[in-house]
């Protein structure tokens, strides 16, 4: 069952995430000085220890944090906007249409070098 606040979390009693759509309205808004990022799915499923979903519209000229690394294995979407994205140490120009993988404790990070917001989808995971 879905919180109160829109983040689908576990209901009491359940083992991992269970099926649902959750609309952009529906996911935990969090308002930050880089941009508004949103969080969709986050918990164990039936086959992964944790899965974050959430998308960021970042702010131009902005990053929401230095690059870093974490546990996890992540995918960006870049759905609108301009950006650079750091990965396997390179930096790379980034539009619409583009997606980055990066592997677990690998160095990454996303930059906003457009004049308009940057909108991206990301997705963590680990197994």
């Amino acid at each position: 069952m879905a919180a109160s606040l829109g983040t689908p979390l576990l209901a009491e009693g359940e083992q991992h995430l269970r099926d649902q759509v959750v609309t952009g309205k529906m996911a935990k808004l969090s308002r930050e000085p880089f941009g508004d990022t949103r969080v969709f799915f986050e918990g164990p499923t039936s086959q992964l220890k944790s899965m974050t979903a959430g998308s960021l519209l970042l702010k131009p000229g902005m990053e929401p944090h230095p690059p870093h690394q974490h546990p996890e294995e992540e995918i960006m979407v870049i759905v609108s906007g301009q950006g650079e994205i750091l990965v396997g140490g390179e930096k790379v120009s980034s539009a619409s249409n583009s997606m980055m993988y990066c592997e677990s404790n690998k160095l990454h990070g996303i930059k906003n070098t457009g004049s308009e917001p940057l909108l991206f989808y990301y997705f963590k995971w680990m197994a």
